[in-house]
Parts: structure tokens; sequence; C-alpha cells
């Protein structure tokens, strides 16, 4: 098993990886929690495969554990939610002491990791992410959320978990969609920060889709401390953690006017990372190579690259000016400059942004 420390003085924890250590999770649950009760939340279809390993190995470790099942997908990722979690932990008298564990995808940390700041002002958590997004990238860094019907995660809080636990045997058990989805964060931090990262997907397509263990370790390792390294020097998105951004101005727009149905969160970032490449480049920092080169990635792992021909394209300013890291409606972009560097860029002239959004290429 392979560890990364996510350095933050007193709320510091580790970021474990390894194959087959769903059932060790009990143990390391003693750590992290002085009272008998805890809660998994998850979802019926990940619970229905790894529900049981996760319970027996809480209930082996000698705690009073209870499941709690929620609606699968986006669109429940809201305080109507919530509320009935805070009713469920209430009846069964889970306390301060307590601790909830996240079975599943970033649905269920992020909710789940909202529940844990607010109830009781503050319980603690573990990350147990199954699918390949969570584990590149929800699971690890605090930020927890719902959604609002105007604004993806605009209601939320930043809350570390106490530990990330990652079993990389639960992809094989993941749809081919939701596995695709998930590389756009890995292409995401290849971007951002990694040259040789996005150079090792480009050269590791056949491993990746066969879920090589090699390979796979690989990816999520080294996206996990991409992002332990950044949200240890900026916990509260101060400045660098921003970059983490990138494709997500656009991709969170397309999901909210979508109505969190039609593009699973991972599509619209790709479509996201796509546009603002093309932006970087209209503004003279990245050459068309690169941009080509970003595109033909995201298109070789059968993620979108371009805006759907029938979506409505004012409804996507609304929406953008609505993100949360607008000013005062002025957008801000992290925008490539090369593969392996961004910049965190405001004041585009709205024109640019129209003009990106209609053209494709």
């Amino acid at each position: 098993m392979e560890k990364i420390r996510v350095k933050l003085g007193e709320r510091s924890y580790d970021i474990c990886i390894g194959s087959n250590i769903l059932k060790d999770i009990g143990s390391r649950l003693k750590s992290n929690s002085t009272s008998p009760r805890t809660a998994i939340i998850s979802n019926p279809t990940v619970y229905k495969l790894y529900g049981k390993i996760v319970l027996n190995s809480i209930k082996a470790a000698g705690f009073d554990v209870i499941p709690v099942i929620i609606p699968d997908g986006e669109k429940y990722k809201d305080i109507n939610t919530v509320q009935k979690i805070y009713g469920e932990l209430l009846k069964h008298r889970l306390d301060r002491k307590s601790a909830l564990v996240a079975l599943g995808g970033g649905v269920i940390g992020d909710i789940t990791g909202f529940v844990a700041s607010t109830y009781m002002r503050g319980i603690a958590y573990i990350q147990v992410p199954t699918t390949l997004l969570a584990q590149v990238d929800s699971s690890v860094g605090g930020k927890t959320g719902v959604n609002h019907k105007l604004g993806k995660n605009m209601i939320g809080t930043f809350y570390q978990p106490k530990l990330v636990w990652i079993d990389i045997d639960t992809l094989k058990t993941l749809p081919e969609r939701e596995l695709l989805a998930g590389l756009s964060e890995v292409i995401k931090y290849g971007v951002i920060k990694d040259k040789k990262l996005f150079e090792f997907l480009e050269n590791n397509m056949r491993k990746i889709f066969y879920l090589d263990k090699n390979a796979l370790s690989h990816i999520i390792r080294r996206s996990c401390e991409i992002k332990a390294e950044v949200v240890s020097r900026d916990e509260r998105e101060l400045g660098l953690r921003a970059i983490l951004n990138y494709g997500h101005t656009i991709g969170h727009a397309i999901e909210t006017v979508t109505g969190y149905k039609k593009f699973l969160h991972g599509e619209a970032v790709a479509i996201g990372m796509h546009l603002e490449a093309k932006i970087a480049e209209i503004m003279g920092l990245l050459k068309i190579h690169d941009v080509l080169r970003i595109k033909a990635l995201i298109d070789s792992f059968g993620l979108p690259s371009e805006m759907p021909s029938r979506m409505n394209i004012t409804s996507l300013m609304p929406s953008m000016q609505l993100d949360k890291k607008a000013v005062a409606g002025e957008l801000k972009f992290i925008l490539p400059e090369g593969i392996g560097k961004v910049r965190i860029q405001k004041g585009i002239d709205v024109s640019i942004i129209k003009e990106i959004l209609r053209t494709k290429y």
C-alpha cells in the first residue's frame, strides 16, 4: 500500500492507495472515532457491491454501524438529501465522537463531507472513493458541498477528512462511462502541473482501458500527489488552489444549464478544458499545437470536447458569472500556457468567451 500525506498541520491526513484493502477499513476507523456508533453513507449501486465488505470490517472493529442509503445521481446532491441523512443520524443517536464513512463516488463524498462538517457542528469522516474521479480528485482536499438549481456546489464548506482509503480494485466494477469521466480529471492534472503525466496518458491508453494495475496506480498516485501538494499550500483556495479548477468554469455551467442530467461531471469538465484551452490560444497564451494535443487526448479517451450543437449559449454566461470563482460577476478562468503550466486569468473580454463557445475545431 502506498501513502501520500496531505500536510495541513493538525488537520493532516493520509491518502492510502492499494489493492484489496476495503476489508481493512475497520481497523483504521478505530483511530478516528471513539464513539461506538458510526454510519456508512452510500448509494444502492455501490452498497450492493461493497457495502457488506465495509460493514463487516467496521463491525469486526467493534462498532455499531448503520447504513444510510441515498439515491444515486448528481441531481440528488441537494439540501433535501442532507436533511434525510441528518434524520437518520439523529434517529440512531450518532454523537460528536461518531464518524461517517463515505462509500461511493464524488456525489457521496461531497454530501457526506458536508453532513459531517455540520452535524453537531462537526464530526469525523473517512473517504472511501469507489470511482476514478473520486479517487483522483473529489475525495482529497476537503471541499464539501451540495448543488442548488442555480449553480453547482454553491452550498458547502471546507472540511478535511480524517483519511482517504482508495482500493483500486473497485474500478473493476465501474461502468466504462464513469471510468472515462474520471480520466478527465487525470488529464487536468497533466495540463496544470505535470507534462510527464500527460505524456503517460498519451502513451498508455490501452493499459488504462484494460485496467492494468500498475498504470492505474501510477495515474491515481500522481494525481493525488499533485492535489495534496496544492491543497497543503492553499487549503481554502485563496490563490494557488484555483488552478485545480481548469475546465470547471465552463464545465460547471454546462452541468447547471442541463440540470445535471445530460453530462457526468468529468464529461462537462472535458468540454471545458478544450474550450478554455481555445480561449488561451486566442489570447496568445497557448500554441495551437498544444490546443490540438489536449483535444486529441480528450477525444482518444472517448470524452466530449465540443459544445453540444443544441446548447443554448446565452444561458451559459449567467451561470458562469454565478460561479464561485467569479467576483462581482467578473469571470476567472484557469488558462494553460503549455502542457504542465497554467495561469489564473481575469478580465477576459466576454466577446472572446462567446466566440469560443460557438466555434468548433
